[in-house]
């Protein structure tokens, strides 16, 4: 038996009056600072400001994946990804959208487009295996109760050498996960280039060598363009 699927499925565009911004890199590129970096410029610009995360923490499908990704829980690698779409859907519908239809401004740590660059790593330890980033793109497409996960209007990639990433990370007083290893963040870096590739128009680049305040200001000049 074979099941023949094709369609053509648009990139569902944000209907709402706020703002939909989210900021996606390898471990140890800043997106946490500059999170809280942009927060603080709008909210004192008078503008309501939500941050969002990808997973989300305080949903019991997020705290299941934090525990996957600190090693304390292993479940198969497909499983995970329905996992995250589960917690994308609930953050979605629950807060993410809510937050747009009163006018907010949304910031996002990391969004759907991250399940690209991860979920497409053979865990073999081989080179990426291209031939499943379709499928994964169909599955958030379709997972979402068939009318799929509102895109950022503008995605930042704050783009930044391994090198420098593992020598952040090694500064950090945090739990480490399992991506945070180095030939792990280079295959995930592989992964944003050829996601960037195939959707330009959906991605800006940041240098995210510069300073802090350099970086946030280059990300508040494209947001206010």
């Amino acid at each position: 038996m074979k099941l023949n699927v094709s369609f053509d499925l648009p990139l569902r565009r944000n209907p709402y009056k706020g703002l939909y911004i989210a900021i996606e890199g390898i471990d140890g590129s800043g997106k946490s600072t500059q999170l809280h970096a942009l927060k603080d410029y709008f909210e004192e610009k008078g503008q309501a400001v939500e941050l969002a995360s990808e997973p989300k923490n305080e949903l019991i499908t997020g705290q299941l994946i934090r525990k996957i990704l600190s090693s304390e829980v292993k479940i198969p690698s497909v499983a995970w990804q329905y996992l995250y779409s589960a917690d994308r859907v609930i953050n979605h519908e629950q807060y993410i959208e809510p937050a747009l239809q009163d006018e907010k401004m949304v910031i996002s740590h990391r969004s759907f487009w991250s399940v690209l660059p991860y979920g497409i790593m053979d865990k073999t330890g081989n080179e990426y295996d291209y031939s499943v980033a379709n499928n994964l793109l169909v599955s958030q497409g379709i997972l979402s109760h068939y009318h799929q996960f509102v895109v950022p209007d503008i995605t930042f990639y704050l783009q930044l050498p391994v090198e420098e990433a593992m020598k952040r990370l090694s500064q950090m007083e945090k739990e480490k996960d399992i991506y945070e290893k180095k030939g792990k963040l280079q295959k995930i870096a592989k992964g944003y280039d050829w996601l960037i590739e195939q959707f330009p128009k959906e991605f800006t680049s940041i240098n995210s060598e510069q300073e802090v305040e350099k970086v946030t200001a280059d990300i508040i000049a494209r947001i206010n363009k």
